[in-house]
């Protein structure tokens, strides 16, 4: 994967963004030339409380988010920090919700489509004991990035295991160029389909 694209992750006070729930911290990680070029990682404020289950889970406190920069100066900066880069998440159907609800807030919305490493995962390694990004991560023998459920590392475990999946589609299924279109197309394949779909298409 040559191309230039951004693997980003959110811990946030809940799964469905709204008033009572936004995000408490984003991870950006670019990857260009099949490696890790920049990153991009922040606190943000959003003056929402953590639960506590989630402040167990996360290790975010509601102290650390006293002290952090406010959720719009935090988004505007990730918004240009990506740019026009191809968007990539494992579970992107969470992310991109976070994402695209934060944007919202500041008027702006999101011209690029997200790829998704859970959904790819599944396609492509189908014998792995599961799919989350942990266990994935330890199954392909990748680089441990630090605490789980904090987003800077979240986003480089997934920016890893991006990088594992073109690998993957390269030696076992002989695609010499791998590309964002390309997995945008391959995550909405049935599971079943993807080994004729991939000998399918013009090399």
């Amino acid at each position: 994967m040559k191309q230039r694209l951004a693997v980003i992750d959110f811990e946030t006070t809940g799964i469905t963004p709204g008033v009572g729930c936004r995000a408490t911290e984003i991870g950006i990680v670019l990857l260009e030339g099949g490696q890790i070029v920049d990153r991009y990682q922040s606190l943000m404020n959003a003056g929402v409380r953590v639960p506590p289950m989630i402040e167990q889970l996360t290790g975010i406190s509601n102290a650390m988010l006293r002290s952090a920069p406010p959720v719009a100066q935090v988004m505007r900066e990730a918004a240009d920090f990506v740019g026009s880069a191809p968007l990539v998440a494992h579970n992107a159907s969470f992310d991109s919700k976070f994402w695209d609800y934060e944007l919202a807030q500041l008027g702006r919305t999101r011209p690029q489509a997200f790829a998704c490493t859970l959904l790819l995962s599944r396609r492509l390694l189908p014998q792995a004991p599961d799919h989350k990004l942990g266990t994935l991560t330890r199954w392909a023998g990748l680089p441990a990035t630090g605490r789980a459920h904090r987003a800077l590392a979240d986003a480089e475990m997934a920016a890893n295991l991006l990088l594992h999946l073109g690998t993957t589609l390269r030696q076992q299924h002989g695609r010499g160029a791998v590309d964002h279109g390309l997995l945008c197309k391959l995550q909405k394949v049935p599971a079943a389909k993807v080994p004729q779909y991939l000998r399918e298409l013009p090399a």
